[in-house]
């Protein structure tokens, strides 16, 4: 791709944008970065950005008068790609890329990429650590926190991208096509952004859309949306089982994970991993299926899994205190992913949801508790939501508070002896918090006070 001289809009000015825009201006591209949100300061945007001094700053209103004279629009995930300015941009045929898309027409190397509902940055973080052990240049980037065109600039031919990517990423995908992908599960989750499920689906199938013959393609073949979509792609299809024996793929036999492609090998049990629950089996075997199908030899693969201590924020346990346990699994920010944090509980709990409506339903995640919580402790957006579904589930134990230091106080308080407290809010932290790290650091911060 050729950026030098091209009029480039940025639309967004999160980290993605940023990132965005510094990798342009160095390519010499004349760059306006725009964003809606006018109360932000110009001042603190260049700040964060890398030179920065030639990228002019839009804010507010979006000045039509911009797509006269623009080449490129490079659009933040955080940007609905149906805004009516949006759609004019692409009527106006101005190309709108991702990006995702632009760092991986300008890096170099090949890709990993993982794709999901639930269980992608445990499997991302994981990968990585996989590949570090057989390469020299291994970039972690993505939905993870670090955005693909902060590292374009340090890639070689021989690097790999090992690459979480989010529905909102995979929507602006043109050519992106990565060497090995998987796709994990696909549950209900930001439909109150896509809008249906089939649209939803059809963002996180784009992780495989480009790839051919030699490309590889890992699916979770319990679930049965992506059983089906593996019979459709070009993709050498590699399926992962915690149920099942595979003929040729990865899966769970007793306790032990083994692979199959078409010798079979062992490749650790489960009581060897620092990792919990049959979730966390799952993303284990994706993110060995990718390394080995991309070549890397079991033994560094086994010595990489078995160290693997786990990702902040799901799980994670954060200290006990006279005699309760507190776990911080502030990355459960939908229902389904927040099903696997009550299951890996094995004490009695007292339990901290709520948060940022997304449209999800929370019948299945209040049907999970399975006796196990003893208080569901609400806040947010979504607690009414959330205790009147409880309400119709049979469960009745809620105590709805305004802020979260009530919440983790009132459930630090309320626990006995031998209970544990978990935080799993089954929703997004968006209008309490920025993101779901910040979130899960104030919890730390406030049981760390206890």
């Amino acid at each position: 791709m050729e950026i030098a001289g091209k009029k480039v809009l940025v639309f967004g000015s999160g980290i993605s944008g940023i990132g965005a825009a510094g990798i342009l201006e160095g390519r010499g591209a004349q760059v306006t970065l725009y964003d809606a949100n006018e109360k932000l300061q110009e001042k603190e945007l260049r700040e964060k950005m890398r030179g920065g001094e030639n990228t002019r700053i839009v804010l507010g209103k979006f000045p039509e008068t911009l797509l006269g004279e623009l080449d490129l629009v490079v659009i933040s995930p955080g940007v609905p790609t149906d805004l009516p300015v949006v759609k004019l941009m692409r009527q106006k045929k101005v190309p709108v890329i991702g990006e995702v898309e632009l760092a991986y027409e300008l890096g170099k190397g090949d890709v990993l990429a993982v794709t999901g509902t639930n269980g992608k940055t445990t499997t991302t973080a994981l990968l990585g650590e996989i590949m570090k052990e057989d390469r020299d240049s291994v970039f972690v980037v993505g939905n993870i926190g670090i955005p693909y065109t902060n590292v374009v600039d340090r890639t070689i031919d021989k690097s790999v991208i090992v690459a979480e990517m989010s529905s909102f990423q995979l929507e602006t995908i043109v050519d992106f096509c990565p060497r090995v992908s998987a796709i994990l599960n696909i549950t209900p989750d930001h439909l109150n952004r896509h809008h249906t499920m089939e649209a939803y689906i059809e963002a996180k199938k784009n992780v495989a859309k480009n790839q051919g013959a030699d490309d590889i393609c890992v699916l979770n073949y319990e679930d049965e949306t992506l059983r089906e979509f593996g019979k459709t792609l070009t993709a050498q299809v590699l399926y992962f089982s915690s149920r099942r024996k595979l003929e040729k793929g990865i899966f769970l036999d007793g306790d032990r994970i083994i692979y199959r492609n078409p010798e079979e090998c062992t490749i650790c049990s489960i009581k060897e991993l620092k990792l919990l629950g049959a979730h966390n089996y799952e993303n284990v075997m994706a993110a060995v299926a990718m390394a080995a199908a991309y070549g890397v030899p079991v033994e560094k693969i086994r010595k990489a899994v078995t160290e693997f201590a786990g990702v902040e924020h799901r799980i994670e346990f954060v200290t006990e205190k006279r005699g309760v346990a507190y776990y911080n699994d502030s990355k459960g920010t939908n229902p389904d992913a927040a099903i696997k944090g009550i299951q890996a509980m094995i004490r009695p709990t007292y339990l901290i949801g709520g948060g940022y409506d997304k449209e999800s339903s929370y019948r299945e995640w209040i049907e999970s508790f399975d006796g196990k919580v003893k208080k569901l402790i609400l806040i947010g957006q979504t607690k009414e939501k959330i205790a009147e579904e409880a309400k119709e589930c049979g469960f009745t134990k809620t105590v709805l508070l305004d802020t979260f230091e009530d919440a983790v106080l009132t459930a630090a308080k309320l626990a006995e002896p031998g209970d544990a407290v978990l935080l799993s809010p089954a929703c997004a932290s968006w209008g309490m918090f920025r993101n779901y790290e910040e979130r899960g650091d104030k919890f730390k911060e406030i049981v760390n006070s206890l």
